[in-house]
């Protein structure tokens, strides 16, 4: 989930650098993994969030150490396309999964927004206009990008913030309405372990990857920030915890106030759903209110910064150059309505759970590249062979069980994310052999 980073001179601390990469990961993450979650395991779903969040860090440090070693603010299109200088293929594939990636989760918040923007209406359960209201706010955004720079930082501003404090305020109100003891939590966590299997759990955490996607922005402010060989890393490990505490805290409150039942039959607005039950029409206002934020920031951010990163990679011959292209404001308004239609189609395509696992199996992908590529230069950034293979071997699980669970539960689905990979592959070496013969010819 791009986000992007006003200028600010070369000045940003510590303390900025936290609020940048929490700001990119807490979007709708929780308000879209909560109920999908629940439905699948139940009272295990705490646990598998901290065990998305471990991933996670074996994500950063690939991360982390590539990023201290280039200090491009391109990141993992720039660290990739510079480990493989001589592979255009390589430059050229890591930018079609990236940006696939992007449109995913754009596709997945305004998803979310749209579930929860109408719960509390009759059309709560309608997909069509589920989907209606999806389309209708990326049209938006989209628009509030192409107009204005300017105002969309100031949109930006304020959900960013808001969002953070009715979050706070949710997980508050939902403990001091806990109608579940403490005790009889572990009680159900337990029966549901045995229940549910050690494998579900685990493919359950990979599903919510997608949740902790962003702590990469704080590379994007690496030459605007204070001491990044210090701050880089101790911005993106200690985002991260924060990240999993909020949806740790979230979590346990909703499943100790509404009862699991609740949460799995109203799985695509669980919060909502239940925060009405127990608190109320006002209760179901705020929760709303915190995801339609929260989804919209997310939205907002990602038609900013993964449209200009699109126009980047295009600029460099890896997509088709009219994607380059840019207005006299430098806005790069093809790459925005480009980004905006394709997320679009995916909603078209799919519910909310199969964009929730396209967007998790592509950010496991790319980070498992980027692992991929710190190994190869491990001894350049100084990073742990055995800490990188753990990675490796996590991120690399970590997509594999999603896929497995696809395979034995839907494997139209499977064979369908499948062939959508084989086809970025295939664009991805087409485009690169271009480019390859062009350099020839030249």
């Amino acid at each position: 989930m791009k986000r992007y980073v006003r200028s600010r001179g070369k000045s940003l601390g510590l303390i900025e650098l936290i609020a940048i990469a929490l700001g990119g990961m807490v979007g709708g993450g929780i308000f879209t993994i909560l109920g999908i979650s629940a439905s699948l395991i139940g009272y295990l779903t705490p646990i598998a969030i901290a065990l998305g969040g471990i991933v996670a860090g074996f994500a950063a440090y690939s991360y982390v150490k590539l990023g201290l070693y280039y200090k491009d603010e391109g990141a993992t299109y720039a660290f990739f396309k510079r480990t493989y200088p001589d592979s255009s293929f390589s430059a050229a594939a890591i930018g079609w999964f990236t940006i696939f990636g992007y449109i995913s989760t754009l596709a997945l918040y305004a998803y979310t927004f749209a579930s929860y923007a109408i719960s509390s209406t009759s059309f709560a359960d309608d997909m069509w206009m589920r989907k209606i209201v999806a389309w209708s706010v990326i049209a938006l955004f989209t628009g509030i990008n192409l107009i204005s720079v300017k105002g969309m930082g100031r949109v930006e501003d304020l959900m960013v913030y808001t969002k953070l404090f009715i979050l706070t305020l949710i997980s508050v109100v939902l403990i001091q309405h806990g109608q579940t003891e403490f005790p009889v939590f572990l009680k159900n966590m337990a029966a549901d372990a045995n229940n549910s299997g050690l494998l579900r759990l685990l493919i359950v955490a990979s599903i919510t990857f997608v949740a902790y996607e962003g702590f990469q922005l704080v590379i994007n402010a690496v030459n605007e920030m204070k001491y990044p060989e210090k701050n880089i890393p101790r911005a993106i490990y200690t985002a991260i915890f924060l990240a999993l505490l909020i949806y740790l805290i979230i979590s346990i409150a909703a499943l100790m106030a509404i009862p699991l039942e609740n949460l799995v039959r109203d799985k695509e607005y669980a919060l909502a759903a239940g925060a009405e039950n127990i608190l109320g029409r006002l209760g179901a206002q705020l929760v709303i209110l915190g995801a339609v934020l929260a989804t919209s920031s997310a939205i907002s951010g990602t038609v900013f910064g993964s449209s200009r990163q699109m126009a980047e990679i295009a600029e460099d011959g890896y997509f088709p150059a009219w994607l380059a292209q840019r207005t006299k404001s430098h806005i790069p308004n093809k790459a925005i309505l480009a980004m905006s239609v394709t997320a679009s189609l995916l909603i078209l395509i799919g519910g909310l759970q199969l964009i929730l696992e396209f967007g998790s199996i592509t950010f496991l992908l790319v980070s498992f590249l980027m692992a991929t590529a710190n190994f190869k230069i491990r001894e350049k950034t100084h990073s742990s062979a055995p800490i990188t293979v753990l990675a490796l071997t996590a991120l690399g699980f970590s997509g594999l069980l999603i896929l497995y669970y696809e395979f034995k539960h839907k494997p139209e689905q499977m064979f369908f994310i499948i062939l959508l990979y084989f086809l970025l592959t295939l664009g991805a070496w087409a485009f690169a052999k271009y480019k390859d013969r062009n350099k020839a010819v030249n």
